[in-house]
């Protein structure tokens, strides 16, 4: 994928987290669509695309959600460049790397975006701190519907343009 492309999903990706997310919300978990395909594009794409998604989204992010600039890419760098690294120490099962990644990412996304915009804002630390794990477990299955097909039409697409001699 594209660094262009992966940044232009990014930000369909934010504006369907402030859109569409707030009616799939159950009890306190809301999904993290940035997060979620961000960790997917890392573990398919490579650390560049999942990179260049996190900095563009979180961009996104800030500006639509008009939270401190800066907070959500922070946040989404760290995560996504975590999901990645535990995405590639899961080579071997490839599609289950995904959803392992995407709940460790999202605790870590969850955490940081708290902690950087409470730092931001000078406010308290808000009861939204009960809201990680749901969160956590709800990324992990939309990431268990999404990642496997998209690492596997990904390594089908690979395999097909290797050159055999």
């Amino acid at each position: 994928m594209h660094l262009t492309i992966a940044a232009a999903l990014a930000v369909v990706a934010a504006l369907a987290e402030f859109s569409i997310a707030p009616y799939l919300k159950v009890g306190d978990a809301v999904p993290h669509f940035v997060l979620v395909f961000g960790v997917i594009a890392a573990i398919a794409g490579g650390l560049e695309v999942g990179l260049a998604w996190a900095f563009v989204g979180g961009l996104a992010l800030d500006i639509i959600g008009q939270r401190p600039l800066g907070s959500s890419a922070f946040s989404l760098l760290v995560a996504i460049g975590v999901g990645s690294l535990v995405g590639g120490a899961l080579a071997r099962v490839r599609i289950a790397a995904p959803i392992i990644a995407t709940f460790v990412a999202s605790v870590v996304y969850s955490v940081l975006l708290l902690a950087s915009t409470t730092a931001l804002t000078a406010t308290p630390i808000p009861a939204a701190l009960s809201a990680v794990l749901p969160s956590a477990a709800y990324d992990t299955i939309l990431a268990a519907l999404v990642g496997p097909l998209v690492v596997a039409v990904v390594v089908r697409r690979r395999e097909s343009e290797r050159v055999d001699w």
